[in-house]
């Protein structure tokens, strides 16, 4: 006990400290002094349109990345159900994705999707969907960049949520499955009325680890489009990394920070509140 909380207190609690007292100080450079501004920090991030538009930025980035994969997730789960164990093989390869880094995985589908000679548009070429193989510019149209960059996201990890839910699936007792069955329930309405409700505490799970894992994603948009074209895949924590080491302003980045943290961390209660309802009679 004593070592976990020291490592805790060590290299959890001491940095977040540090972070969230470094936002209230205007802080110079390369060891330079730094200065007691109070709350300047907060309101000049509130105050910044780059951060709004970071920040809803994030928000349909994260929606768009965890809708795609808990949708993707659940019908392949219940797939694999379905299948018994004929689907441990199609469950091996299916895993496989996770295994790769973010890093590559972001420079793989930059070179599936960079605009004039990507292999997703020459396929669409070959096969007569698109007349010429740069008419979509995946990364360089600033109205389908964001989504384009999400790609790689939902390719990587809808394995999580397949394997989330699966074991999920595993533990729901077959004795409710057949009861409904005999009361002569169909598929969907089993899925809607017994699965989904008995997977409420699981679906939380997946849905609060993976969407704070989407929201802070950082490696595979800088590899693919460094926040491009014209600012439009520019996530809160391509900005805070920006205004920290480009910028030069540690102290605004700091507050940037632990906005963004404080937001998480209401959208975790809230998600943890409205989806698994612990001590709840329907949980």
């Amino acid at each position: 006990m004593a070592p976990a909380a020291v490592f805790l207190a060590a290299f959890v609690v001491w940095p977040l400290l540090t972070f969230v007292y470094d936002s209230f100080f205007e802080i110079e450079q390369f060891g330079g002094g730094r200065t007691f501004v109070g709350l300047d920090n907060y309101g000049a991030a509130l105050a910044s349109e780059a951060f709004t538009s970071a920040s809803v930025r994030t928000v349909i980035y994260t929606l768009i990345v965890v809708t795609a994969e808990f949708t993707a997730g659940l019908a392949v789960a219940l797939l694999f159900v379905a299948l018994g164990q004929r689907s441990a093989t199609f469950r091996t390869i299916f895993m496989y994705p996770l295994m790769i880094a973010p890093v590559v995985a972001g420079l793989l589908w930059r070179f599936l999707l960079i605009d004039n000679f990507g292999i997703l548009n020459q396929l669409l070429f070959e096969v007569g969907i698109i007349s010429s193989p740069d008419q979509i510019q995946w990364l360089s149209n600033p109205d389908i960049a964001l989504y384009a960059v999400a790609l790689p996201d939902i390719w990587l990890t809808t394995s999580f949520i397949t394997l989330v839910l699966f074991a999920g699936l595993q533990n729901i007792p077959g004795e409710v499955i057949e009861a409904a069955r005999i009361d002569g329930a169909r598929y969907p309405r089993m899925l809607i009325s017994i699965l989904v409700p008995l997977l409420r505490p699981v679906i939380a799970v997946a849905l609060i680890v993976r969407g704070i894992d989407a929201a802070r994603a950082f490696d595979i948009i800088l590899i693919q489009t460094d926040g491009g074209p014209q600012g439009s895949t520019t996530t809160l924590s391509l900005l805070i990394y920006r205004t920290m080491t480009r910028f030069g302003e540690p102290g605004l980045a700091s507050a940037m920070g632990t906005i963004y943290l404080v937001a998480m961390l209401v959208v975790a209660v809230i998600a943890v509140t409205a989806i698994w309802r612990p001590g709840s009679n329907k949980s």
